[in-house]
Order: structure tokens, then sequence, then C-alpha cells
């Protein structure tokens, strides 16, 4: 027993050695893992100072201290916005009505003159007037004595005679039937003035609904004379 004490004790520091060889080795095969930094120094930074104003290149400055100034610029940019906007839109919206009036052959009818000297006495002679038949007639004294008599109280649609004529010797009507549009003819009917042959109405020279279906008297349109023997309708 002594004697294998007394060997091993001889070997220990030959086995020391070698663990420090093996490890020595490893560092070698394995190394430890290592950081690299570079350091840039040739990167470009934009220079804005050209554009940027005279009142906030300070970095010192304080942000209040040119508010005022810029303020300023903003309101004149949105003000001088507005007034370009509002005369914008003026214009389109003068363009988009100015689309939707009437053409200049519908203004030429708005009005019609007629010269009465062409018109015989007791005679209706029919005109267009924006697009609708026009009655004008040339009525009798005896024409005027009757209509002038009629019993308002009786008629359908009650209206005097002087009501519908600003002059006694002229009525003036559209031609065109309260019933159903149709146009009446002239000197015709029962009451010698209109007559609807569509459904039988019948009108008197005032213009006057007498007999049949339709309720009401014939249109009277807006009129004037000018001068003796000129009327204006429209």
């Amino acid at each position: 027993m002594l004697s294998y004490i007394g060997r091993s004790s001889q070997f220990a520091p030959a086995l020391k050695g070698s663990a420090q060889a093996v490890a020595n080795g490893l560092k070698n095969v394995l190394p430890a893992s290592s950081q690299v930094r570079f350091a840039h120094t040739d990167i470009q930074v934009p220079d804005f100072s050209a554009y940027r104003r005279d009142d906030v290149k300070d970095t010192r400055a304080k942000a209040g201290e040119s508010a005022p100034n810029r303020s300023a610029f903003t309101y004149m940019l949105v003000g001088g916005g507005t007034v370009t906007g509002i005369y914008s839109a003026k214009a389109v919206v003068s363009q988009f009505v100015s689309s939707m009036s009437a053409s200049a052959d519908v203004l030429a009818l708005a009005k019609i003159e007629i010269k009465l000297d062409d018109i015989p006495e007791g005679k209706s002679v029919t005109f267009k007037w924006r697009g609708k038949p026009l009655f004008v007639r040339h009525r009798t004294d005896e024409e005027v004595a009757t209509e002038g008599a009629v019993d308002v109280g009786s008629l359908r649609d009650p209206e005097h005679d002087n009501v519908r004529c600003k002059e006694p010797k002229w009525l003036i009507v559209l031609g065109v039937c309260t019933h159903l549009g149709c146009v009446p003819i002239a000197d015709a009917g029962d009451y010698g003035g209109y007559y609807c042959p569509c459904h039988g109405s019948h009108y008197d020279t005032a213009g006057r609904i007498r007999k049949g279906p339709a309720p009401l008297n014939l249109e009277i349109p807006e009129y004037s004379f000018p001068e003796d023997g000129l009327l204006v309708v429209g």
C-alpha cells in the first residue's frame, strides 16, 4: 500500500501539466467572441439653413418670439386663398346659371307685337306666342253689348266682361281649352266665340266657358296697348 501511494505522487505533476496543455489547446481551437466597431467620420449632414427664415435660425431664441411674423404670413396666405376661392366659385355659379337661362330664340318669343289694324272687325286671328296659340279678337259693338249684359252669377267661372277686356273692342286669350288642353275653333259654338270639338266646350266672345266640361274661362295673358293700333303681349 505505501509503495502505491508513493508511485502516484510521483506522477501528479505530470498529470497537472498535461491538463494545462489540453486547456491551452482548446483555447486556440475555440477562440472567444469579440466585437469590432468602426467609427464613420465621413457622413455629411444636409444643411437647410438657406431655406429657413432668419428669425428661426437662432437655436437659442424662444419659439414665441417669431410667432407674430409667422402668423401674419399664415393669415395673409389664408386670406388670399379665400378671396381666390370666392371669385372662382362666383365664376362657376355665373357660368352655370347662364347656361340654364333662356336661349336667344326663346327670348325673342317672350314678347310679341301685333298690329291691330290688320284684324278686321268681327274676326279672330290666331298667333303663336311662347309655343301656344294666341287668339286676338276684334269684337263688334253688338258682341260687346251682349257680353256686358250677361248675368255673372249664372256663369261657371264668374268674370265680368270689363274685367277680361282692357279695351272693350279687343279680346286677347290663350287658345288652350281649360278642360284637357285642346285648341278650340274660333268663331264657332253656340255662343259665337270659341268651340272645342274634342269634348264639346263652348266659350262666348269674352272667352268665358258657357257650356261643356271645361271648368274655367280661357286664360288671359299679360298684354298692353303702348300706342294706338299696337298690341304687345308678354
